[in-house]
């Protein structure tokens, strides 16, 4: 029962207040256009609404001023429409050369990232040619060292046969 007597105190029409959204419909930066939104006031809604239209806050503006005011609102209005129009071109070309720029750039780095490639490419190949070298140079040496070390033993032994030999000739012939 609570429930049902609170919701007739509630005002469902102060809840429903919504802005009344303008028609024809034009966006602006942060949306919909509304009723209170004001060409002459503000550069961004200036922008987003076409040449020669006004919202319906400045058809009031306008109404409520001298014939003199209104054609100086108007041309106002005409000047600061020109210069939004202009500076929204003037950013437009701006970008229009950021991409063109950035177009040129991304083209040099492609070409620059094909040519990396493709030394990089060259330098694996050599890489592994170099590789097998390697590889073959320690097989080589691999077998020179072997080779070597029994040439070595080998040439110890004679060594150790010859300094008997020696020793044994000393003994049998002393004055020798």
């Amino acid at each position: 029962m609570a429930s049902s007597s609170s919701q007739n105190n509630l005002d469902l029409n102060a809840a429903l207040v919504v802005p009344e959204i303008w028609r024809p419909l034009f966006l602006s930066q942060r949306g919909p256009l509304m009723t209170n939104d004001s060409v002459m006031l503000s550069d961004a809604v200036a922008a987003s609404v076409a040449q020669g239209i006004i919202t319906p806050r400045d058809e009031k503006l306008l109404a409520d001023r001298t014939d003199a005011q209104a054609i100086s609102d108007s041309l106002a209005f005409s000047i600061q429409g020109a210069s939004s129009v202009s500076n929204m071109a003037r950013r437009l070309q701006v970008r229009g050369n950021e991409i063109q720029a950035q177009k040129a750039q991304i083209s040099t780095l492609q070409r620059m990232y094909m040519d990396f490639r493709r030394r990089n490419r060259v330098l694996q190949r050599e890489n592994k040619e170099l590789k097998k070298l390697v590889d073959s140079y320690a097989n080589d040496l691999g077998k020179r060292y072997t080779d070597l070390e029994q040439n070595t033993n080998r040439l110890q032994e004679q060594h150790k046969d010859l300094l008997l030999a020696v020793q044994n000739l000393r003994v049998f012939c002393p004055e020798a």
